[in-house]
């Protein structure tokens, strides 16, 4: 619980929109939860992605692997247990994430 208290403190002040945690642990071996967040635009989600690596590496937390950078509508963040997806505003609705995983109960942090 303290790392996904740590992302979303870390999207919250970077100004992260609509951030929803997913415990989808009994859904799938790809991860424990998916971090699912809003940027205002491609700059921001990539400002967001950025930020996000450098203070969880500094906290001893480093991402195995960052996607989407290049273009900025989906970045993912994989830190093994949690994968964070940080997308603009039109993607999210259009690939409707929590809408795909509703099954997985909703975490408040």
């Amino acid at each position: 619980m303290e790392k996904l208290k740590l992302i979303k403190q870390l999207l919250e002040d970077k100004k992260a929109e609509d951030i929803v945690v997913l415990d989808v642990s009994s859904l799938t071996n790809i991860a424990d939860y998916f971090v699912i967040a809003t940027a205002n635009s491609n700059v921001h989600a990539r400002a967001l992605a950025d930020y996000l690596v450098e203070e969880m590496e500094k906290r001893g937390y480093p991402a195995d692997h960052v996607e989407g950078l290049e273009f900025g509508n989906w970045i993912l963040v994989d830190f093994i247990d949690v994968i964070v997806h940080i997308f603009t505003p039109e993607w999210r609705e259009h690939y409707g994430i929590e809408w795909i995983w509703a099954e997985a109960g909703r975490v408040e942090v």
